[in-house]
């Protein structure tokens, strides 16, 4: 993958039922090439699928991921069990038999179970555990009163599950309804943040290198400043997570093409005079999961 591969799996993963004229615009290219960059990048399995479900801002769901070093000989055959538990969306594996498994909960009350069976499956001893704050979501005002999810929300949202950018008159014609009424449906669900339109995306099928970056703040030292040093380093920079319950720690997801570059990032965090820490961990592989969302 190139910075343009990445931009625009940026935008297919905020919302995969962007057009293709729409994103031409955004970086500058022709609907053909757009077109020819998404084959591509499906066709090396990068791109798996193109998702619809149920936001997490709806069901009011809880974001953890929990990492730290396995006790297992090999980590490489636990995901398969970590797989089967129903909230697991995600598993990685980086150098050191260190292991990130990521979930949805339903609500807080399930974490302390789902920890110790993690610990047991994953032989993690000593993990870390991280409760995603997400400082995402669009403000209340944005959002009218009407939050409530109907039947035929949900079954519009079924149809788009494994393809969300299948057309509105194919699911009109699956669910005997007008395509006047699902795009209006969509419409309120994606305005009321209802509904989460993405991919699964598996980077590590390129020859890239995916880094997760472990960040210690500075007592003093604000998030927003944070936000705005990582930006500083975008595209490069996918994703990152504030916890609540770890206020000083900062998890980032970085990619580069090469080490060297790799490298420069790594130099640049290290000059940054709000971090007190940065450790780096290159994934090898990822897995990504059905949960309950999924079924709903």
């Amino acid at each position: 993958m190139d910075k343009t591969d990445i931009i625009l799996t940026s935008f297919l993963l905020i919302n995969s039922r962007t057009s293709y004229r729409e994103l031409a615009d955004k970086l500058g290219l022709s609907i053909n090439a757009i077109h020819k960059r998404i084959q591509l990048l499906m066709e090396s399995g990068i791109i798996r699928k193109f998702t619809a479900k149920v936001s997490l801002s709806a069901l009011n769901a809880v974001t953890v991921v929990i990492f730290g070093n396995s006790e297992a000989g090999s980590t490489f055959n636990l995901y398969e069990n970590l797989g089967k538990h129903g909230s697991i969306y995600w598993v990685a594996i980086a150098g050191g038999n260190y292991l990130y498994v990521g979930a949805y909960l339903r609500n807080i009350s399930e974490l302390e179970p789902f920890v110790e069976y993690v610990k047991k499956q994953a032989r993690m001893a000593n993990p870390t555990v991280g409760i995603i704050h997400s400082d995402t979501s669009p403000p209340s005002l944005h959002r009218s009163a009407d939050v409530t999810l109907y039947p035929l929300d949900y079954q519009i949202i079924r149809a788009l599950h494994d393809n969300s950018r299948k057309p509105i008159a194919d699911v009109a014609q699956e669910l005997g309804v007008s395509a006047k009424t699902v795009r209006r449906r969509l419409s309120r669900m994606i305005n009321n943040c209802l509904i989460e339109l993405s991919i699964e995306w598996y980077p590590d099928a390129s020859n890239d290198i995916i880094t997760v970056f472990h960040i210690r703040l500075k007592p003093e030292a604000g998030k927003n400043a944070v936000g705005l040093t990582l930006k500083k380093c975008s595209p490069n920079v996918l994703f990152r997570w504030a916890f609540s319950n770890l206020p000083n720690d900062i998890m980032a997801v970085v990619w580069t093409n090469t080490m060297k570059e790799l490298k420069d990032i790594q130099g640049s965090f290290e000059r940054e005079e709000t971090f007190e820490s940065i450790v780096p961990n290159i994934l090898y592989v990822g897995y990504v999961f059905d949960t309950w969302r999924d079924k709903l």
